[in-house]
């Protein structure tokens, strides 16, 4: 049966649901707010069920293979994190409730801050930001009143390289200042003359992603930190990365001053399709009063009778509020899950087991594909999507032929420093098994490119859909889908 849209099943008089009489006195309507008629569709609760089921099974999950979108870190989602999240008392309460019948969704949070600065080396914690980009946001907007305390107000550079992350020039514009941009040298790391060259006392901070976008350690992370607080700036990190990281080191401890963390990519939340997300900040000790308001933590001390009274807490030089209400709880509980469940052992075992599959994958390839930057990558990679005795070959076509070999294709063209990107993360949730079940698909791709390269210009075959025009769906943009059948 062919897909149709659910207007296309609707048939006069079909019911696929019948609402209960109220139980409360009915209201009348204002006449101007009234329509004349509702055109929903008329179909039968089977229709619907069928309908949307087919449409379920289109789609491509974390759950059904493998995801290897670069810098989005699509781990499995352990269903203990679901399980938790959906316990009564965590999804039924409400942040308007009386403090008093919330102290254990507080506790979590207090909780879930602790162990956040632990992990990072920060002093001080937000749970606000609703996702990374927020985060980066916030702490964008931290440098800001940092600097302003300070009356130092020529302060109005942000310092942002070429390999870092994608949001990380928006946000800094978002928050006011001028965006500079920092090449990297032929290793893939920051360019220290240039850095040194462009750095005074305009600069009110430098975002650095590490391991950046290459995939890449900063081989001189604590001269570029050096020499940004040689000349009075602050260091953002970008968490978005932080897979690589966990319990081998603390951002904190090598001299960054803000980070956010991504907990719908490194602690294991859904995540894509627009949501949901958390981007918690952590701040170094200097910073922790600029926080936003407000911060979860304990108002009233307890004692061998009585628990501590958890509420919150406005900073004294606060950005103010940066969040309705404080934060996507349902993600900070999966995260705490997450954490707990792993321990600190089991923290440093997904950033060794990351790095190990990202290096694996990556040798399995380099011999049909070419890694600009040769040298041991951290939890992921860039490949280049061309050759140059095909040259009409692009990311995009081996992108769209990878979908007929059953798996979701990498990040493409990003980042922009690298020409035709193949930008691939496995995680370290993925099996040696599934690993070279990619590798195996992207050699094949390889030899198709050379010896029949319409194969590539053609695909996907073997999908629902087959190659869309997306010159033509960009230009011609469908911006409302809520129409009426006749029309």
């Amino acid at each position: 049966m062919s897909e149709a849209t659910i207007y296309e099943l609707s048939s006069p008089k079909r019911t696929g649901f019948q609402f209960k009489d109220a139980d409360v006195p009915p209201t009348k309507i204002p006449e101007n707010l009234l329509r004349k008629e509702l055109p929903f569709p008329e179909v039968s609760e089977v229709d619907v069920i069928r309908h949307f089921t087919r449409l379920s099974q289109l789609n491509y999950a974390i759950d059904i293979g493998f995801y290897p979108l670069g810098s989005c870190t699509m781990k499995y989602n352990p269903r203990i994190n679901e399980e938790i999240a959906r316990l009564v008392g965590f999804a039924m309460t409400h942040p308007l409730q009386p403090i008093e019948t919330v102290q254990g969704n507080l506790a979590i949070m207090v909780q879930l801050q602790e162990w956040l600065k632990e992990i990072s080396g920060f002093a001080g914690i937000t749970l606000q930001p609703a996702a990374g980009a927020h985060g980066e946001f916030v702490g964008g907007l931290i440098m800001r009143a940092y600097h302003q305390s300070r009356h130092d107000t020529k302060r109005t550079k942000i310092l942002v390289p070429d390999s870092a992350h994608g949001t990380n020039p928006a946000t800094s514009s978002m928050s006011g200042f001028e965006v500079v941009n920092l090449p990297s040298d032929e290793r893939g790391n920051v360019d220290l003359d240039k850095l040194k060259e462009i750095c005074d006392d305009s600069v009110a901070g430098l975002m650095l992603t590490n391991p950046n976008t290459l995939g890449l350690f900063e081989e001189h992370l604590l001269e570029v930190i050096s020499i940004v607080h040689e000349h009075g700036g602050l260091v953002y990190g970008d968490g978005a990365n932080l897979n690589a990281l966990l319990g081998i080191v603390k951002p904190g401890d090598l001299g960054f001053d803000i980070m956010h963390f991504n907990l719908h990519k490194t602690f294991s939340t859904p995540h894509g399709g627009g949501g949901p997300g958390s981007g918690p900040v952590g701040v170094a000790a200097p910073l922790v009063d600029f926080l936003p308001a407000p911060v979860i933590g304990i108002v009233e001390e307890g004692d061998e009778e009585l628990p501590p009274l958890y509420g919150f807490i406005t900073p004294p030089h606060s950005i103010g509020r940066i969040k309705a209400f404080y934060g996507h709880f349902g993600v900070m509980v999966r995260a705490i899950t997450y954490i707990a469940m792993h321990g600190c052992d089991g923290l440093r075992k997904i950033a060794e087991h990351a790095v190990l599959n990202a290096n694996y994958l990556k040798h399995l390839i380099e011999d049909a594909y070419t890694v600009p930057y040769d040298r041991r990558c951290m939890h992921e990679f860039v490949a280049e999507g061309f050759w140059d005795d095909v040259p009409d070959i692009h990311a995009l076509d081996i992108a769209k032929r990878l979908m007929d070999y059953g798996v979701h294709p990498p990040t493409n063209y990003f980042p922009l420093i690298v020409k035709e990107a193949l930008m691939i993360e496995p995680t370290e949730t993925e099996s040696k098994q599934s690993i070279e079940h990619f590798a195996d698909a992207l050699n094949t791709i390889a030899q198709e490119a050379h010896n029949n390269a319409e194969l590539l210009h053609s695909a996907p075959h073997n999908t629902p859909i087959g190659r869309l025009d997306e010159v033509k769906a960009a230009k011609e943009l469908v911006l409302c889908c809520w129409i009426r059948p006749e029309d």
